[in-house]
């Protein structure tokens, strides 16, 4: 009931502004009749570019208008998300993004843009979690044991990851830092080619998106021994966090919605209303299942917060670490 007051009272207080002509949004009120434009930063059938298109379709179907979905992919997701930084802030264009906005101004020598002066933060739309797994190969059962092994041999285990500065990579560079292990990182362009080598002993371990991960331990052809997150994963209850052996591992794939800066306050309010309550629609929630993500809605100041957060915590590790973008 809480919710419903609230969004209610916040169309209420910006729906003057919503309906009356405006600099730079022409003479129809914002959105009607206008093309609205969400930049996926990605190629297309990725986690960023599934949940993009769930949330345009369903926004587009709550303001009777069209919402394009463009993926403008490179260079770590910075092409698409300097197009968004500079694009006009009259609500016409906005992004969808995830940890790259905190990471790549550390990955990367210089960006054209500024993650926080640049762009205004809207919602997070969902949290999605990784599985840490490991080759059938390998000798432990469960998260302790892999830090007794990799303790015991130095420099000898291999992590894959879907790339450098991703959420699959940073989680095994965390999980170096916090248990004071050392192993070696195996990049690959996306981690289906990774989990190929992981069951044939290739790699020895990857913290995967659960949902390229999950249908290969139940088919036992890889262990999972822990999920990413510091509580444990609706879709696989039965992995423990990994924090509960390793204390301060908490590390999430997110995806969020940003605005060009000074886009109208009104329709950046409007914009994370709408989405809060189509991520709350049951079909919507079904389909996200299925990534294994759980849907947010949070406000434009949590999500700013978080942010924030993810800078400081990867900013640190990154440069720690020596990390860089090749």
């Amino acid at each position: 009931m809480t919710v419903q007051i609230d969004r209610r009272a916040l169309l209420a207080g910006t729906g003057a502004l919503l309906a009356a002509p405006t600099t730079g949004l022409g003479q129809q009120p914002w959105p009607q009749g206008r093309v609205i434009k969400l930049v996926v930063p990605f190629p297309p059938a990725g986690a960023t570019d599934v949940l993009g298109r769930l949330v345009a379709d369903k926004l587009g179907q709550a303001w009777g208008t069209n919402v394009v979905v463009e993926n403008r992919a490179g260079a770590g997701g910075n092409i698409g998300t300097d197009a968004v930084a500079k694009a006009e802030p009259n609500g016409d264009t906005f992004l969808i993004v995830s940890v790259g906005l905190a990471t790549n101004q550390y990955l990367y020598a210089k960006l054209n843009y500024d993650p926080v002066k640049d762009l205004a933060p809207i919602t997070m739309v969902a949290m999605v979690p990784n599985l840490l797994v490991v080759s059938n190969q390998l000798p432990v059962k469960d998260v302790a044991e892999l830090v007794a092994y990799a303790k015991a041999n130095p420099g000898k285990l291999t992590y894959g990851s879907s790339g450098i500065g991703t959420s699959v990579h940073l989680s095994g560079e965390l999980f170096q830092k916090l248990t004071g292990t050392k192993m070696v990182h195996v990049p690959y362009r996306g981690t289906a080619q990774a989990a190929q080598d992981l069951m044939t002993g290739r790699i020895d371990l990857i913290f995967d998106n659960i949902p390229q991960a999950l249908p290969h331990v139940r088919a036992g052809t890889i262990r999972g021994l822990g999920i990413t997150t510091a509580k444990r994963a609706p879709t696989a209850p039965e992995f423990p966090p990994i924090a509960e052996t390793v204390p301060g591992f908490d590390v999430s794939s997110w995806f969020a919605l940003f605005a060009p800066a000074k886009t109208p306050p009104a329709i950046i309010a409007k914009i994370q209303a709408d989405t809060k309550a189509a991520i709350a629609d049951p079909a919507v929630r079904s389909k996200m299942d299925l990534l294994a993500a759980e849907p947010a809605g949070w406000s434009q100041a949590e999500t700013a917060s978080f942010l924030q957060s993810e800078m400081k915590k990867w900013g640190d590790l990154i440069r720690d670490a020596g990390i860089k973008a090749e």
